[in-house]
């Protein structure tokens, strides 16, 4: 008989949004009449661009022309996106990125899992408590980890707390670790990272041989000068590190699918034999044989992201979006409560009143409010007692949602 992969048998009954929406359809259920309203999941609401619309449009009709039909394109993205986002992204803000570094791929969260197969299963791997699940879940797909404990930590991970004591910004690790996963903006708590942070992890990465998986997926709204948009405008980044990004949030490419990875071609990992390996190969052979691209039309609707008339329609969805996240702020600090993030940050992560549990505050918020936000003990052991509230949503949902705390708290 067939086997299984039994790492899958270690995972926690249920990924958290499945969990949230498990809770959410039986609340439904039971009271049809419910007006529930959504800032869990992090799922844009907006209209895609029009200039990203108008591309997509021209590049289907393309489609049915012989002589611009375009059948495979290349793993690795077409050279004229490439080239937008190194120029745009990277060179404009003094990182020495190159088109050929950048590898465009259908979503950071199928880069951030597939990164794996390409680096062995006895590295040290450190997270951030909470977390992003996916970082977790993958390296215990990956059978790099051992079993869970009661605390909901997976043996074989390096756990790095981030509460309000240390501002959600872990502290580096004590010990040597191998791979190292950041992200910032955060996603749940919605914290920044300075430039000397940054500068901090890359000096320990380049010291320990360590390499930091960076997770970008919400610079776009970053509105401080003075916060770093990328790893890579620190000073020995490229040695040590691998960027995400994704158009997901920025453009609102979550239904319409494009990311993009870099790795730097002087990035250098270690074989068991000691010897000296370059990255960028292993990912692009892996990219190669793997995948077979993202679609023509889809990465014309990305690469109208940078022209003037793009940019202008992402900034005014930036400004939307975060005008909802200082409603939220304002509005839950009229409640009483405890709120961080919310600026340079699409989340606002509260802290439960109280002393209420994560799901105990789920539960409160979706049975008495009708509002559905994401505990935080699903993030991790640290993100207990917390509660993390997402800013993508209409103005009217965000307003009345906040009318309904204020009227209960």
């Amino acid at each position: 008989m067939a086997t299984i992969n039994d790492n899958y048998l270690k995972l926690k009954a249920g990924y958290l949004f499945p969990e949230i929406a498990r809770r959410v359809n039986t609340f439904i259920e039971a009271n049809p009449e419910a007006q529930v309203i959504r800032l869990g999941i992090g799922d844009v609401t907006e209209p895609l661009p029009q200039a990203c619309r108008d591309a997509m449009i021209k590049a289907v009709e393309d489609m049915g022309d012989r002589h611009s039909f375009k059948g495979y394109g290349p793993e690795q993205g077409y050279a004229w996106l490439r080239e937008k986002i190194a120029s745009h992204d990277f060179q404009a803000r003094g990182c020495d990125i190159d088109a050929s570094e950048i590898f465009i791929s259908d979503g950071s969260k199928c880069d951030c899992g597939n990164i794996l197969d390409i680096f062995g299963n006895d590295n040290v791997i450190a997270v951030t408590d909470p977390v992003y699940p996916v970082y977790v879940d993958t390296n215990v797909m990956a059978g790099h980890t051992g079993d869970i404990n009661d605390k909901g930590e997976y043996e074989g991970l390096v756990y790095l707390p981030i509460t309000a004591e240390n501002n959600f910004t872990a502290t580096l690790p004590t010990q040597k670790v191998d791979l190292i996963y950041l992200c910032f903006p955060n996603n749940p708590t919605g914290a920044t990272a300075t430039r000397e942070y940054l500068q901090a992890w890359v000096d320990y990465a380049r010291a320990n041989g360590s390499i930091i998986f960076y997770d970008a997926a919400y610079e776009a709204f970053i509105t401080d000068p003075s916060i770093p948009h990328s790893i890579y405008e620190i000073a020995g980044a490229k040695e040590c590190a691998i960027e995400f990004r994704s158009f997901s949030k920025n453009a609102g490419f979550t239904g319409t699918r494009c990311a993009l990875t870099v790795v730097p071609k002087n990035l250098i990992g270690k074989a068991k034999d000691g010897a000296d390996v370059e990255v960028w190969k292993l990912w692009n052979r892996r990219q190669s044989t793997k995948f077979n691209g993202v679609s023509y039309i889809v990465q014309r609707g990305a690469e109208a992201v940078y022209s003037a008339e793009g940019k202008a329609q992402i900034k005014a969805l930036i400004d939307f979006y975060m005008e909802n996240a200082q409603i939220i702020r304002d509005r839950l600090t009229e409640a009483g409560l405890a709120v961080y993030g919310g600026v340079n940050a699409p989340y606002v992560w509260v802290k439960t009143p109280d002393g209420l549990t994560s799901w105990d505050f789920f539960d409160k918020l979706l049975h008495n409010c009708h509002v559905v936000g994401t505990p935080g003990s699903g993030f991790g052991a640290a993100g207990e007692g917390y509660f993390r509230i997402s800013a993508f949503n209409s103005r009217d949902n965000v307003n009345e949602a906040m009318r309904r705390i204020l009227e209960k708290f």
